[in-house]
C-alpha cells in the first residue's frame, strides 16, 4: 500500500498566496490532482486555525478529513535569528498531531513573532530552536526543513544558510529525519551530499494556488497515518518523488535577474560571482551550491517507466511537466487559456487523476480523450524528452514538450535539450 502526500501548502492568510486557497478548494483539487494527504497549512495563523477547527474532521490516527482527503496540521515558519555570529534566515516545516498539540505550539511561539501578520511567520529562532519548542510541546511533532538550496531562505542557501545538518541542529541532528528538495533541485543532486544519507529525501509544491497543487510531491509507503508518516519517514519507507524538472525551478542557476544573466557553476567559476554586465554580485543558484557541498558524483538510470534510479537503494523519483502545459503546447495557445483548463477537466473526469494520466493511462486512452498530439506530449514527458531553460535569480525556468517547434531550440541556443 502506498499514498501520495503533499505536505508544503499554504492558507489564503500567507503573503503572496491566492484567497482561492480554502479547505473546500483544497479538497477538490487535491481530488483531481491525485493527492491523498495535504498539509492544513499556516497553522499558527488564528483565523484559518479556527477554521482548521470548523471544517476539518479529526479521523482519530493524528490526521483529519475533509471530502475524502486527508489532512496534517502542518505550517512553515520563516526562522530567522543569529547564529555562530551571522544571521540565518531559513524556512522549516513543522507537524503536529492534535489540535491541542497545536494550540500549545502557537502560544510557545507568540512571543517569538506576529502570528496573525503572516500565515508563514517570521520567528525570531534558529531551526534548533523551533525543534527544541516543539519536541518539548509533543514529541511526536517533527521538522522538515523547507527547499533546502534555495539561496534566501533555504537551510543550505547561499544567501544565509549552512553548510550542514549538523551546523544548524547540533546535538538535535538526529531528531531531523527528512528535507525538502525545493523546486530547483531533485533527489541525485541530494544524493551528491554525503551528510543526507540519514535523512529521507521528499518532495513537495509549496502551492500558492489550488491548480499549483502536487506539482512535487512523495509517494509514502503504507497507510496514511500520523505515526505511520513519521515513520516512513524516519526509515526512508518512499516508493518515489515527483518532481519539477529543477531547471524549471526559479533558483537553479547562478544569475543576476536585471541584467538577464544566467550562469552554470562553470561559468561562474571561469568568470568569477559578479555580473558581467553591472558588477552586482549574483544570486549563487542552487546547482552552484550543490557543487560546493556534494562529495561524491552518482550515477543514475532511467527505466521504462520513467522512474529514474540511483545508488544504494535509494528511493527512485520521476520529473514530469503539468498536463495542463502538454495540453497548452499541443494546442499551440497559452496556460492560461480557457480552452486548456476545459480540456484538462474533460481529461481527468475522463482518465482520473493527472498523476495517473502523466504516469500511468495507456497513451491510446489520452489519445482518444484529447488527441494524438497530447497524447505523444505525455509519451515524450514520460521518456524525459523535453527541453529546458534553466531558472536564475528568482525568474522560472521553463521546460518545452516539442523544442523542434522553438526558435533557438539548438545545442548553441538558450535551450538544452536533456535526451
Amino acid at each position: 500500500m502506498s499514498y501520495t502526500a503533499d505536505l508544503h501548502t499554504h492558507s489564503p492568510y500567507a503573503h503572496g498566496t491566492s484567497r482561492r486557497l480554502t479547505f473546500e478548494n483544497l479538497a477538490k483539487w487535491a481530488r483531481i490532482k491525485g493527492i491523498d494527504l495535504l498539509a492544513s497549512g499556516d497553522f499558527t495563523q488564528p483565523v484559518w486555525a479556527a477554521e482548521t477547527r470548523a471544517k476539518l474532521r479529526d479521523t482519530g490516527d493524528g490526521l483529519f478529513e475533509r471530502s475524502g482527503v486527508r489532512f496534517i496540521l502542518g505550517a512553515e515558519v520563516n526562522c530567522s535569528a543569529v547564529h555562530n555570529g551571522r544571521r540565518r534566515r531559513v524556512h522549516m516545516l513543522m507537524f503536529a498531531p492534535t489540535i491541542g498539540a497545536v494550540e500549545r505550539v502557537t502560544a510557545a511561539l507568540s512571543s517569538k513573532g506576529k502570528l496573525e501578520w503572516d500565515g508563514r511567520p517570521t520567528i525570531r529562532m534558529t531551526p534548533r530552536q523551533l525543534l527544541e519548542t516543539l519536541l518539548g510541546v509533543d514529541e511526536r511533532c517533527f521538522v522538515i526543513p523547507a527547499h533546502l538550496w534555495t539561496p534566501h531562505f533555504g537551510l543550505y542557501g547561499s544567501k544565509s544558510g549552512y553548510d550542514s545538518l549538523e551546523e544548524c541542529f547540533e546535538d538535535m541532528t538526529d531528531r531531523v529525519h527528512a528535507v525538502e528538495t525545493g523546486l530547483s533541485s531533485e533527489p541525485a543532486m541530494n544524493w551528491r551530499v554525503p551528510s543526507l544519507d540519514h535523512v529521507a529525501i521528499v518532495s513537495f509544491s509549496d502551492a500558492h494556488s489550488p491548480e499549483k497543487l502536487g506539482r512535487e510531491l512523495t509517494v509514502v509507503s503504507g497507510q496514511p497515518s500520523y505515526d505511520g508518516l513519521l515513520s516512513a519517514l524516519k526509515t526512508q519507507a518512499i516508493e518515489y518523488t515527483v518532481e519539477f524538472f529543477p531547471e524549471e525551478g526559479k533558483y537553479h542557476n547562478s544569475g543576476h535577474r536585471k541584467c538577464g544573466v544566467s550562469m552554470s557553476p562553470q561559468e561562474t567559476a571561469a568568470r568569477g560571482e559578479r555580473c558581467p554586465a553591472c558588477g552586482r554580485k549574483l544570486t549563487l543558484g542552487v546547482l552552484h551550491r550543490v557543487e560546493e557541498l556534494a562529495r561524491r558524483r552518482v550515477e543514475t538510470r532511467m527505466d521504462a517507466d520513467g522512474l529514474t534510479h540511483g545508488p544504494n537503494g535509494r528511493p527512485s523519483f520521476r520529473m514530469l511537466v503539468s498536463l495542463s502545459q502538454i495540453i497548452a503546447e499541443a494546442r499551440g495557445v497559452g496556460l492560461g487559456a480557457k480552452t486548456v483548463r476545459q480540456a484538462y477537466l474533460a481529461m481527468t473526469d475522463a482518465l482520473g487523476s493527472e498523476l495517473d494520466i502523466l504516469t500511468a493511462a495507456p497513451i491510446a486512452d489520452i489519445a482518444r480523450a484529447a488527441g494524438e498530439k497530447v497524447a505523444d506530449g505525455v509519451s515524450r514527458v514520460r521518456r524525459g524528452e523535453v527541453a529546458i531553460e534553466p531558472g536564475f535569480d528568482g525568474q522560472y525556468g521553463s521546460a518545452r514538450v516539442w523544442p523542434d517547434e522553438l526558435q533557438g531550440a539548438t545545442e548553441d541556443g538558450p535551450w538544452r535539450r536533456l535526451m
